[in-house]
């Protein structure tokens, strides 16, 4: 089958020829229809994150793929052949940006109803991201006050909608270039940040979620207050500091869990919205992979084997 595939740390992926994978006990072999990139799958390429997702080459790019099952392994029970549904594999593993993918049931949700099945495998990481840091640390309730950074991003435009979805005030920043998708996903106010420091535009909220990290974590700290919350979504955030100001700081470390998986699909399935930056054929899945190092992408992009 042919994959997308690291060779080594920092060398550009390229599209590969390699044997098809055997399911193994509690795993499926799904047929993949649809791979999304992820912003994790550049940097475990380039190595930065190897002491948390060490992979051994040649390992095949990505986590995030939806299909059909076409082959169940030993012990798998509940799913049947020919099932659609959607995944995302370990990051030591990857697996996805491939013709096939062998699949831990564990990681496993049926696809959603709503959209085509290749493009639902844009939801795997950044829509489950969005949820747990939305209703499972900062458990938004209706009425309080959110400011999203990155709301046109991959993570950024489930958040709003998770967000509004729990009945918040949403307040994000943005690209120009991002502006009309922030508003489209129900952003109630949106700022700019090319154009204005947003701690002049907001006066206090009641969380902040934050998934760029850096000089925008350190300046969200002056638009909360003490007993609020800033939930960190790129790297881990300066509790010590946040603490001097009582401000609560939680990081997001995302891991597959099918049950989140499912309620993130039914989420779709009443009207969640998924943005595609574009989508390519696996013949140009390389390409792609600089697209999304780029850090330029509106959305998800999906390879399509």
């Amino acid at each position: 089958m042919k994959a997308l595939q690291y060779s080594a740390y920092g060398a550009r992926p390229a599209v590969t020829e390699r044997a098809k994978p055997e399911p193994g006990p509690g795993e499926v072999l799904v047929q993949v229809a649809g791979a999304a990139l992820n912003p994790l799958d550049v940097k475990i390429g380039a190595g930065y994150v190897k002491d948390f997702f060490p992979i051994t080459f040649p390992s095949v790019v990505g986590t995030d793929l939806a299909g059909t099952i076409e082959r169940i392994g030993p012990g798998v029970t509940g799913w049947s052949i020919g099932d659609a549904v959607i995944a995302r594999t370990d990051p030591t593993s990857g697996g996805a940006v491939a013709e096939y993918a062998a699949v831990p049931v564990a990681n496993l949700a049926a696809a959603p109803a709503t959209i085509p099945l290749d493009l639902a495998a844009g939801l795997a990481t950044t829509a489950a991201t969005a949820f747990q840091a939305v209703v499972e640390v900062a458990e938004l309730k209706p009425g309080q006050r959110v400011l999203v950074h990155g709301g046109a991003g991959g993570v950024g435009g489930f958040v709003i909608q998770f967000a509004r979805k729990a009945g918040a005030h949403v307040i994000t920043t943005v690209s120009p270039a991002g502006a009309e998708i922030a508003k489209r996903l129900g952003a109630h106010q949106v700022i700019d940040y090319t154009a204005t420091d947003f701690r002049g535009e907001v006066e206090h909220v009641d969380v902040v979620i934050d998934p760029i990290g850096g000089d925008t974590e350190v300046a969200s700290l002056d638009v909360l207050s003490s007993g609020d919350l800033l939930v960190a979504l790129n790297v881990p955030p300066d509790v010590e500091r946040a603490a001097e100001r009582g401000i609560r700081a939680e990081f997001v470390f995302h891991s597959t869990d099918a049950a989140r998986l499912a309620k993130v699909v039914a989420a779709v399935d009443e009207g969640v919205e998924l943005i595609i930056d574009r989508t390519v054929p696996l013949a140009d899945a390389a390409w792609a992979f600089d697209h999304v190092a780029e850090g330029h992408a509106k959305g998800k992009v999906i390879v399509q084997p």
